[in-house]
Order: C-alpha cells, then sequence, then structure tokens
C-alpha cells in the first residue's frame, strides 16, 4: 500500500517535558505578539471590517480535530429553525483556493481538492450558501452578493481572523486536545486559555475539567457529543446499512481528520473489528491509497469520503456523524444576534 508519512502533533505537546520547556522563550513571544494584534484590531489601530449582516464565529483555541464542523453543522440548523438564513465562509484548509486571495462560491459538486474537503462537506450536508478564501471578509462579501437572502454568517473557524467583525463566538473545546496548555510552539494552544472567558459559548466535546470550568468564568457551557450509527456507500449513495453488516469480519477504518483514532474508537464502541489507517488531516487521497486487502470493507468518515467517491473500490462505505448538544444551548446565540452588538 502507498501511504504518505504521517503527521502529527509532536509527542512533547502531551507533557510539559523538557523538550516542550525549551521552546517556552518563543511560545511566550508567540503568546505576546498573539495578545499585541488582538489588541490592535480591538483599539482600532489595525481595520477590522464588519458586514452588513451578523457574524457568527465558531472556532478552537488549540491545534487539532475538536468536532469543530459538526458544530456547524448543529447551529446552521438551529438558526434555520429560528428563521435565519445563514451562509458559511472558510478558509478552505487542505485546498488549492486557500493558497488564492480569490473567493470562491462552493457547490455540493465542487472540487474537494481546490475548495477543501469541509467546505464541500458542509455545502453538501449543510444545505446552504458556502464561500471559501483566504480573505475571509471578501468571501462573506461574494457569498452576499450571490445570496443576497442569507441575513447571517457563520465563519467556519477563524476565532484567530481579527480582521472580520463578529457578533457571536463559538469555541469548541476537547480537552483531550489541548495538551500540556502550553502555546505554540511548546504545545498546541493558539491563544491562552484564558481566551475562553471572552466568547460567547463554549461547546464541550467531553468532560471539561474544573480548572477550565473555572477560566471560562461566566459563559455559558453546552456540552456535544458526535453520534452516528448508519453508514452510506461510497458507490450508490441510496445504499445505507446499519453496524451489524460488517459485525463478524475485519474493517479496514481510514481516517484523514484531525484526530483519526477518535474515529477508529467510535468504530470499535460499535461492535466492529478495526484495523485502522490513519492519514494526516486533509489528505489528498487517490486511487493508490486503496491498494490494499482488494475486496475486504472500508470505512471512512464524510470528510474523507468527499475526497474518494469518484475513485472508491466496491465495498467503502462513511459514516456520517452530527453533534448532539445541550437542548437551549442555541440561546446565548439567538439572544446575541437579536441585540446587535460587535464582540472584541
Amino acid at each position: 500500500m502507498r501511504r504518505r508519512a504521517m503527521r502529527s502533533a509532536p509527542d512533547f505537546w502531551r507533557s510539559r517535558s523538557w523538550h516542550a520547556a525549551l521552546m517556552l522563550p518563543a511560545a511566550t513571544l508567540f503568546c505576546g505578539l498573539a495578545a499585541l494584534r488582538r489588541g490592535l484590531y480591538r483599539h482600532g489601530i489595525l481595520h477590522r471590517e464588519q458586514l452588513p449582516v451578523p457574524v457568527i464565529v465558531v472556532g478552537n483555541i488549540a491545534v487539532g480535530g475538536s468536532g469543530k464542523t459538526p458544530a456547524v453543522l448543529w447551529l446552521i440548523e438551529e438558526l434555520r429553525k429560528a428563521g435565519r438564513h445563514p451562509g458559511i465562509v472558510s478558509r478552505g484548509h487542505g485546498g488549492q483556493v486557500s493558497a488564492s486571495g480569490t473567493p470562491h462560491l462552493v457547490v455540493a459538486g465542487s472540487d474537494p481538492d481546490f475548495c477543501g474537503d469541509e467546505p464541500v462537506m458542509l455545502a453538501r450536508q449543510a444545505g446552504c450558501p458556502v464561500a471559501v478564501g483566504r480573505d475571509r471578509p471578501a468571501a462573506a462579501r461574494a457569498l452576499l452578493a450571490a445570496h443576497p437572502e442569507c441575513d447571517v454568517i457563520v465563519s467556519d473557524d477563524g476565532m484567530q481572523h481579527y480582521r472580520l467583525m463578529r457578533t457571536v463566538e463559538i469555541a469548541v473545546v476537547d480537552e483531550s486536545v489541548l495538551g500540556n496548555r502550553w502555546l505554540l510552539p511548546s504545545g498546541p494552544l493558539r491563544e491562552p486559555l484564558s481566551r475562553l472567558a471572552g466568547v460567547d459559548l463554549i461547546l464541550a466535546h467531553g468532560e471539561l475539567s474544573p480548572r477550565l470550568r473555572a477560566l471560562a468564568g461566566a459563559v455559558p457551557v453546552a456540552s456535544m457529543r458526535l453520534a452516528g450509527e448508519r453508514f452510506r456507500s461510497l458507490t450508490n449513495p441510496d445504499e445505507w446499512c446499519g453496524a451489524e453488516a460488517f459485525i463478524g469480519k475485519k474493517v479496514h477504518a481510514i481516517a484523514g481528520i484531525g484526530q483519526p483514532q477518535r474515529f477508529f474508537d467510535q468504530l470499535t464502541s460499535m461492535g466492529l473489528d478495526v484495523i485502522p489507517h490513519p492519514f494526516p488531516d486533509h489528505h489528498r487521497y487517490c486511487a493508490a491509497d486503496f491498494d490494499f486487502a482488494p475486496g475486504e470493507t472500508k470505512l471512512m468518515t464524510s470528510k474523507d469520503a468527499v475526497k474518494c467517491a469518484a475513485f472508491a473500490p466496491p465495498d467503502a462505505w462513511e459514516l456520517p456523524v452530527r453533534a448532539i448538544i445541550d437542548a437551549g444551548a442555541i440561546a446565548p446565540v439567538l439572544e446575541k444576534l437579536n441585540d446587535g452588538r460587535q464582540t472584541a
């Protein structure tokens, strides 16, 4: 089987080892520059762009998968229930467009190699307008020009993209990816933990420690988990089955996501005998990646499936998941939208 080198978080991010400590001067500099940059935007020294509609940013403070994309899908559904007409903007990580300054509208049939895997998945599952681009304000303006019915923009990732003014900030936090709690490059944090006290809602993917809840202060915290029970065929999207179809035989689990072990564990919890095949996050698959175990079942995430459907082998299936979030979690978001104030 052809396999590219697996890119993963450095081992020293998991603990406060001597290796991580050696990088603390660089982490201190990173922290200072990040705080300075945010302060310059907050005080109007660096220009922030305000859109004609409210903006909700869904992001995180750490490198690595936290369940952000399912949270965006949950948010879109809740906004629709409230009578809103949302659109989504994203940088398009993993796609060629992320290196371009030109925004691009994404539809269900867009090329994930160009637009990015997550934006194409969102266009297919959310059923609302999606635009991608390195310049998020420009992407949002392009989306609004093409879809003037949109009355709220959801920014998929972008908590640290301060040039785009936002009305609501939602942080998705999985404490298992926070590692040693140090900032880059000593640890996985993009911003200090204290940043959580400034958001409007925390979606906790898994349990939060008492210390982290205390740091969040008065910010509402809602629990979140991912659920998926049925598999969809990549070669025949109208065909679905349950986990019982794979009981008693080995299945090959393919995951090119931030936390591939989470997917493998989910399949194991469903009673499946899993052979894991982790790939780098946003991996660009090709047919040669499936040149192993011919005729044997291969299971993957929806994020991987959007890139593999064109050349997937016959017995390949995706497991769509949805975010299960506490009832009432949307309330502070809608309250802030109705209030209309921008957040720093």
